[in-house]
């Protein structure tokens, strides 16, 4: 079979058929009975389901928030988990993110990269599959969710509806191949709020607000002051700050309050190093300010337990593992009132090796100290199939078989549906000298790429689903 040249054939088609997937604003949004997780991801999916049954395949919808489409015949079930959800577009783009363009050799848009051209990619590759009539050895299903980056209500809505696949894969990451995944945790730490003290502040935090996901690095920060006297000196503060920090922000005066704001660089939050947390930034400029007990305990908090490190060890959550590597913590979500005062949310990634449950009654027990408790604890743990595994073997050789390129599989600090398989793995579909812009401005993905990948993605199904190779191994 010469896969390029099927993948050439339709190449067309396929960039049309993802930028109609593209241009839907698939951000998860409020919840009714008809859209579980939004109108947005509901039209995505939608979008996808029509796809399959205009193309001739199965489909089936699951309560609006997941759903597959199936070729072949057959007891076994090879699963493809793709997503259709994206994060918020975030500020700065050069186009309009729900706009798609090929602009050069790339196109840009939001999602192009997580998931929505690795997913078409994959479809397209099934969908040239079916067209060969070829009779299939495993029924082979692309599995679709709408709430990868949030909570994961697809995967858990689907799988409890539906058959787990044999083995599968994620087209959510990077090749050759991730045969391992940390463990995940989300929670809050949440501020217990005291009693004021007597003697009336000189500043009053009102309110500070910065991030919109658990996995998403806070690119924008805003707090606002009540000063009672003074002003100009905190504001000549602030700018020596700003300089001394090499910080970007601004300030105004407002009806009598201070409002400041910190830019920082939105990145994943399986990478918090790659980008800069804009609220942890401004909570270091607010710690140094004479603010009430509540703010100044809030600020304290943020400086001891996240400020300066990512790897966990102000937690006490600190680990490394030689394949996995070390923990990491991202601060998605920053909060304050001065009626509800602070709430920190973190996204917690981990390696195999921890006892997590220990690690985590300890550090509920440390922070109590600080006024703090613990809430909304979710957590996934760590995720990982054997190198030698004939699954693992027969993706690493499609991709080798169309890049030149001897890298062996990895594993990742990110989480992609391949964790929620019984033997699944992340494959692709960044390459090795791919820009990785997911969650980021301007996501863009190579035209090249996409149907280089989707010549991968069309070997490897034919091996497995077709000629069989994963069961002679």
């Amino acid at each position: 079979m010469d896969y390029k040249a099927l993948v050439e054939a339709c190449k067309d088609d396929l960039v049309a058929d993802l930028f109609g997937l593209l241009e839907i604003e698939s951000v998860k949004g409020e919840s009714s009975k008809d859209a579980p997780v939004g109108e947005g991801p509901k039209r995505a999916l939608d979008y996808m389901l029509e796809l399959g049954r205009r193309d001739g395949f199965s489909t089936l919808n699951v309560e609006n928030i997941a759903g597959h489409i199936e070729s072949g015949k057959g007891e076994k079930l090879f699963g493809i988990l793709g997503h259709v959800d994206v994060v918020p577009p975030g500020k700065g783009w050069d186009t309009d993110p729900f706009n798609p363009e090929i602009l050069g050799d790339e196109i840009v848009a939001r999602g192009i990269q997580d998931d929505k051209g690795p997913t078409m990619a994959a479809y397209y590759a099934m969908k040239i599959l079916h067209q060969q009539g070829a009779p299939f050895k495993y029924r082979t299903r692309l599995i679709i969710g709408t709430d990868e980056e949030s909570d994961w209500q697809c995967t858990e809505a689907y799988f409890n509806a539906e058959e787990m696949p044999q083995a599968g894969f994620a087209p959510d990451a990077a090749f050759p191949l991730i045969h391992g995944e940390k463990g995940i945790s989300t929670f809050n730490f949440v501020q217990k709020q005291t009693a004021l003290d007597e003697d009336e502040p000189k500043i009053e935090l009102k309110a500070l607000i910065s991030g919109e996901r658990y996995n998403m690095v806070p690119e924008d920060a805003e707090a606002k002051l009540k000063i009672q006297q003074n002003m100009s000196e905190v504001i000549q503060s602030y700018e020596d700050f700003l300089r001394e920090t090499k910080a970007e922000g601004s300030y105004e005066v407002d009806n009598g309050f201070l409002k400041l704001s910190i830019q920082g660089k939105s990145a994943h939050g399986s990478t918090p190093e790659a980008g800069v947390n804009a609220g942890l930034i401004l909570i270091q400029f607010l710690k140094r300010l004479d603010l009430d007990n509540n703010a100044k305990a809030f600020a304290g908090f943020a400086v001891d337990r996240f400020v300066g490190r990512t790897d966990g060890a102000q937690l006490g959550m600190d680990y490394s593992h030689d394949e996995m590597g070390e923990t990491s913590v991202n601060v998605g979500m920053i909060n304050y009132t001065e009626v509800d005062g602070g709430i920190f949310g973190v996204n917690l990634r981990y390696p195999e090796g921890i006892d997590f449950d220990a690690k985590m009654d300890a550090l509920k027990e440390d922070i109590t100290e600080q006024g703090f408790t613990i809430e909304d604890l979710e957590y996934q743990p760590p995720h990982y199939v054997d190198k030698e595994d004939p699954l693992v073997k027969i993706l690493t050789d499609a991709y080798r078989n169309h890049v030149d390129d001897r890298t062996e599989p990895f594993t990742i600090g990110g989480g992609t549906y391949a964790r929620t398989l019984e033997k699944g793995v992340a494959f692709g579909a960044m390459f090795k000298d791919t820009a990785d812009t997911m969650h980021q401005k301007n996501e863009r993905m190579k035209v090249e790429e996409l149907l280089k990948a989707t010549e991968i993605y069309l070997e490897a199904l034919h091996r497995i689903c077709i000629k069989g190779e994963m069961d002679e191994d």
